[in-house]
């Protein structure tokens, strides 16, 4: 009998992993079926997605708060499509406020196996949310060596399979500046405000007034902005008054076309980090969120870092601008020191941080995740 696996990805970074899931599935066990809730590069690779993923890509806890209705009604549809469909296991990808209130109630309800893909950063704050997780999933997926730890004290077995952005192929593209008609001369900036509205919102904003600071510093100063099609157009209405030149890409292939072709990146704290490092991209990071998030928030984190390279190097390489320090004049002034000297220092460091993300096997992190996977379809 076929096998049937419920992935749940609820975001950008989520439908990513999910799709390499996907493929790794499928090569394994080609008669497997593969049903859930997954947005436009799951689709691609076959999954009918139960709604659209974008609805729970929301950030900060009042951001979430006039939605928490409909994400109510969200978790009850998923729940119940889960029981009607009866899958050999539930794989909850990320976006812990969504999936793990998915698997709790499935795990109330029925004896279905569940795996979670990539672990709470308990690290960094609420370590207490190991031991509950532990009570709602059978097996934990972490994309970073340190993590286990955390959990297998709680007897939740938990694998390290290793970073999927490791699978990628990461290739210089020579014609990216030709075919966009960006000037050879130009100083080139990437700037990636993040994947959900909120996020977009709050830093875009910030990151376009510190671009027009830094036209005046900088001669020549080209942006370009890679982003998924769904927020192109929001992004160009953001956009409608800077005079500084820029364009808009919309695929993963020019999104790293455009890394290499940049001098330096301005992003959202997030994976997008590692993906700029894995292109050797000097950066700086940047967050902001509501008051009455941070304020809660900051009283609960324990790490003094944010940026995902930082906190596999256990130190501070990367310029971090969070909260109140996220201005466009502290921005401007991180972004003239790594166009200068600081960038090309970062560059050895990038490399290292990527050096840790990969998997302890010959395997690749979809393989490795899918053998688990898999092992739990009986």
């Amino acid at each position: 009998m076929a096998k049937t696996i419920y992935l749940i990805a609820g975001e950008a970074s989520g439908d990513f992993l999910g799709a390499g899931l996907i493929k790794a599935l499928k090569k394994l066990s080609p008669d497997a079926k593969i049903i859930g809730i997954g947005g436009p590069l799951m689709t691609a690779e076959g999954l009918s997605s139960l709604f659209p993923m974008h609805e729970l890509s929301l950030m900060g806890l009042t951001e979430i708060l006039p939605h928490a209705f409909h994400i109510l009604k969200r978790i009850r549809q998923t729940v119940d499509d889960i029981i009607q469909k009866k899958p050999d296991v539930v794989v909850t990808i990320d976006s812990p406020g969504f999936c793990l209130r998915v698997a709790k109630k499935i795990r109330k309800q029925t004896k279905i196996s569940i795996v979670h893909y990539v672990a709470p950063t308990v690290w960094a704050w609420r370590e207490g949310r190991a031991k509950k997780l532990a009570a709602k999933v059978d097996h934990l997926l972490t994309l970073f060596p340190f993590e286990p730890p955390y959990f297998e004290k709680y007897n939740l077995p938990t694998t390290f399979v290793g970073h999927p952005l490791t699978e990628q192929i990461f290739k210089i593209d020579p014609t990216f500046r030709g075919r966009y008609k960006i000037p050879e001369n130009a100083t080139l900036l990437s700037v990636l405000p993040g994947s959900r509205m909120g996020e977009i919102n709050k830093l875009l904003p910030i990151f376009i007034e510190a671009a027009e600071r830094l036209s005046e510093k900088i001669d020549n100063l080209h942006l370009v902005f890679p982003t998924l099609p769904h927020l192109a157009p929001v992004l160009s209405g953001f956009l409608k008054t800077t005079i500084i030149p820029y364009t808009l890409v919309t695929t993963s292939s020019d999104k790293y076309a455009a890394f290499f072709a940049s001098n330096a990146a301005l992003a959202a704290s997030g994976t997008v980090s590692l993906e700029l490092a894995f292109t050797n991209l000097p950066m700086v990071i940047a967050y902001k969120v509501s008051f009455l998030t941070y304020f809660i928030v900051k009283r609960l984190v324990k790490i003094k870092n944010a940026c995902l390279i930082n906190i596999l190097l256990e130190k501070t390489v990367v310029d971090e601008k969070l909260q109140n320090d996220c201005t466009p004049e502290q921005l401007t002034a991180a972004l003239e020191k790594i166009l200068n000297r600081r960038g090309k220092e970062m560059k050895p460091h990038l490399l290292e941080a990527t050096k840790r993300l990969y998997p302890l096997t010959s395997d690749s992190p979809s393989t490795l995740a899918a053998k688990v996977i898999l092992g739990y379809c009986v």
